[in-house]
């Protein structure tokens, strides 16, 4: 009995460890795009999401994970890429705007919009949680942006690019479930049409808007996009995905706020942005606003 309690509490050491990493890992992602301003917004993503499709499919071969066969759960796959593909380059455009701490906060209301379509999609009633929950993030956002519009001219397209972004990455988490509701799909064959199906949809978008920002232009800047693709993208996905469901759903509310924390430590600290004391109150309200969201979007 001992043994077997001292087992699942260092699983879920390792599990809360997973998560914790996996968070930072995608706050740090966004300190690549600000790095690599040679690429435009949609190119980063459709970079992105190119290199983790070759090595989902990679995995995929080596594991022996068979892709699916019906039409529908393939066209809800492709469907959830292309809302990720909407999702990442409007993060970047953001990230470009108003920072990679602010924009990755504004990203963080996808809880929000997917409270919304599980109301409309899955039939999920709201409660008075979430409604509050809402009210305290756009108090928040309210906060944070009233400096930022005092100085910044780009600050209108930052925060709507990033609030948007937030709505794209809940539809593609939404087209997920609606694949898995349709058939059973392994993962790797899931991430690989995913990928594919974004990187795909974003290419007509990426020679419109980004051209002459499209490709790289030093061997350093393609190494920092691989890892962008294959450490972001891959890694980070893989350890939130599998220490989710092994911890609380109270303890993994919490822990997912480190990755926006972390973002805008790095703007703050690392790129030097300016945030007065206004603008870190409104982020702990919308920090607080969102684990109260996902505390109760969870527990339905």
């Amino acid at each position: 009995m001992e043994a077997g309690k001292q087992a699942k509490s260092t699983s879920e050491l390792l599990s809360m460890f997973g998560l914790v990493v996996g968070c930072v890992l995608f706050g740090l992602g966004s300190l690549i795009v600000a790095h690599v301003d040679g690429v435009g917004g949609f190119a980063m993503a459709f970079w992105r999401l190119l290199i983790s499709a070759g090595i989902f499919f990679a995995l995929a071969v080596l594991f022996g994970q068979s892709f699916p066969t019906n039409k529908k759960a393939i066209a809800f796959a492709v469907a959830s890429g292309v809302a990720l593909g909407l999702d990442l380059a409007l993060w970047h455009e953001s990230i470009y705007a108003v920072g990679p701490g602010i924009s990755t906060l504004l990203n963080s209301l996808q809880i929000f919009f997917l409270a919304f379509i599980a109301f409309v999609w899955f039939g999920e009633r709201q409660t008075k949680m979430q409604l509050s929950s809402l009210v305290l993030a756009t108090v928040g956002v309210a906060l944070i942006a009233s400096p930022e519009f005092a100085h910044n001219q780009a600050a209108l397209w930052g925060f709507v690019s990033g609030i948007a972004s937030g709505g794209f990455l809940a539809l593609s988490m939404a087209y997920v479930r609606r694949t898995h509701e349709t058939a059973k799909v392994a993962i790797f064959p899931m991430m690989t049409i995913v990928g594919m199906g974004g990187a795909l949809s974003l290419l007509p978008m990426m020679l419109m808007w980004d051209w002459g920002q499209i490709m790289p232009r030093t061997m350093s800047e393609w190494g920092w996009i691989f890892v962008y693709g294959a450490v972001m993208q891959c890694l980070a996905w893989g350890l939130i995905g599998y220490s989710i469901p092994k911890l609380a759903l109270s303890l993994t509310g919490l822990l997912l706020l480190t990755e926006p924390v972390a973002a805008l430590l790095i703007d703050y600290f690392w790129l030097n942005k300016a945030i007065n004391g206004t603008q870190w109150g409104g982020a702990f309200l919308v920090m607080f606003a969102i684990y109260l969201g996902s505390l109760k979007a969870k527990s339905h």
